[in-house]
């Protein structure tokens, strides 16, 4: 998010450039297009959203990803549209999820300075790719947000995480978004 804040031509090349030329090659093949979208593309403000709320993006990132979405809906493809937001689970490769974020640093005894004023719904990657599996099984189309059951601040989420693997809560520091000073808006 805060990269596409700085970088605002690569973002857009990437996340509506890129959408828009596997659209036009999954009508050409006649694929149906799975495409991964985000909650960023809302304001935060009246959440959870069901996907005939109207997006309004407060950040740069947000609007490539409700572009990307807008360029594969006329796009005359097949497709399916999947908001998702705050995932956590194993994998293989790339960085540590937040859960395994918050695990490691509370197990070296590191404070971690969370936000309370961001709240979401985590998305357990499992869980998402069993939604994934149901829309492809059942060619489904459309857009879906998929989205974890329970709406939670960040903080919540963290102290849970803490208390379940029996680390210090006392190294969990409530602080405001706005005290990071992130170049992305958050919500």
């Amino acid at each position: 998010m805060d990269k596409s804040e700085i970088e605002k031509e690569t973002a857009w090349k990437i996340n509506v450039g890129g959408a828009e030329n596997i659209a036009l090659y999954s009508w050409t093949v006649d694929a149906h297009l799975i495409h991964f979208s985000t909650d960023y593309i809302f304001d935060g403000k009246n959440g959870p959203y069901t996907e005939e709320d109207k997006p309004n993006p407060i950040g740069y990132y947000g609007r490539t990803k409700l572009a990307s979405e807008n360029s594969i809906r006329i796009s005359g493809t097949r497709f399916s549209i999947i908001r998702t937001n705050i995932l956590y689970g194993q994998i293989k490769y790339g960085r540590p999820d937040f859960v395994k974020w918050v695990i490691n640093s509370l197990q070296k005894g590191e404070k971690i300075f969370i936000v309370t004023d961001q709240i979401g719904n985590p998305t357990y990657i499992d869980d998402l790719v069993n939604a994934v599996n149901k829309i492809i099984k059942l060619k489904k189309e459309g857009i879906f947000n998929i989205g974890g059951c329970e709406m939670i601040s960040r903080y919540s989420f963290t102290l849970r995480i803490a208390k379940y693997f029996g680390l210090d809560e006392k190294l969990i520091v409530p602080i405001l978004t706005k005290e990071l000073n992130q170049p992305a808006a958050r919500r």
